[in-house]
């Protein structure tokens, strides 16, 4: 039964790495054009104003996203992303496809700016589906614990394996790092960080709907959570952590005249929030990129010959099922490594001596 499962799980990560790119070159196959590679990685890791869906043909299969922008000239607009894909421009608006892939405006004069854009995009949709994820999974387990009595048995099932990672994240990785007398205001957000990130790293493996954003691979994102942690660590730093950034315990000639450890220090509490940062968007963005790139060499060498295909196409798909497991494996260790580090940072910012604290 064990062989059996394991069995299907290979086979199902197969037909999803398959499929995750099927579409985009479908039309390479009649030898209409030759694959794209570096739009095939490009257009399936970047943000979008709409959420594509699959490629038949010549035809896009598309779900249409609400775009809303302010005009420089005319105020604000909302339309519906199908506009621009039926005319490529609608009121004055237009997608840079070349360039930025984001919109521009072309005023009366002549001159092309960028208007204000608050529009639902795809990164956009996917963050609300987890943030709904989230809720269902959570308050579901809330509500099985109030109807359990305070001595009932240990939960089982899908609510025993939700306690089972709040658990292991509380007692292995924020209890130790913040430390036992400063660890509870934190645990919240590092716990919503550690799940925000793990649930969104698996949906983008997902190559259908509602996954294939690249969520955690769009630097404002990790961006975003960076500031969280870095707010988390200097509004509530004790006056120990501001002591050992602006007069740190090394020698006076390299804090005075010259505050050369103070400054060092200083830059310090930016560069860790800012290495949290492209750690989480790096790995993410290499991860998704090696898995479509090894899938884009089995539909580039189908147009060298059977010969050539056979032998390079195998090689690229083993390859191509072992990337996606182990993706599996680096959602959850870069969601583990961030909640980590921010905890250890965190508790770096509560220094009081021993004595002090009791």
């Amino acid at each position: 039964m064990k062989r059996y499962a394991s069995y299907c799980s290979i086979l199902l990560i197969a037909v999803l790495s398959w499929f995750s790119i099927t579409p985009a070159t479908a039309q390479a196959k009649d030898g209409e054009s030759e694959v794209d590679v570096k739009e095939i990685i490009l257009g399936h890791m970047s943000d979008a104003y709409e959420w594509h869906i699959t490629t038949w043909g010549k035809t896009h299969i598309s779900i249409p996203l609400p775009i809303i922008v302010k005009s420089q000239e005319t105020g604000w607009h909302i339309f519906c992303s199908s506009r621009l894909s039926e005319s490529k421009t609608y009121q004055n608006f237009f997608i840079d496809e070349e360039g930025t892939g984001k919109i521009y405006e072309k005023l009366q004069d002549g001159k092309i700016v960028r208007p204000l854009d608050i529009s639902i995009t795809k990164d956009v949709v996917q963050i609300w589906i987890v943030v709904a994820l989230m809720l269902l999974i959570f308050i579901g387990c809330a509500r099985w614990y109030r109807k359990q009595p305070e001595n009932g048995d240990a939960p089982k099932g899908f609510v025993g394996l939700i306690e089972m990672f709040v658990m292991s994240i509380v007692n292995d990785v924020i209890k130790p790092s913040v430390g036992e007398a400063h660890y509870k205001p934190y645990t919240p957000f590092l716990l919503t960080a550690f799940f925000f990130i793990f649930i969104t790293n698996l949906l983008g493996l997902l190559p259908i709907f509602p996954g294939g954003a690249n969520v955690t691979g769009n630097i404002t994102i990790t961006f975003f959570l960076a500031i969280c942690t870095f707010l988390a660590i200097n509004l509530f730093g004790d006056k120990h952590y501001w002591k050992d950034i602006f007069w740190p315990e090394v020698p006076t000639f390299l804090k005075a005249p010259i505050p050369l450890m103070p400054i060092i220090e200083f830059f310090g509490v930016f560069t860790k929030p800012f290495a949290l940062m492209i750690r989480l968007f790096a790995n993410m963005v290499g991860g998704h990129a090696t898995i479509l790139a090894l899938t884009c060499v089995i539909f580039i060498t189908y147009q060298l010959g059977v010969a050539i295909s056979a032998s390079l196409s195998l090689v690229s798909f083993v390859l191509m099922i072992f990337m996606n497991a182990l993706e599996l494996l680096v959602a959850f260790i870069q969601a583990y490594v961030f909640t980590m580090l921010s905890a250890v940072f965190i508790g770096l910012a509560h220094t009081a001596p021993k004595a002090e604290k009791k």
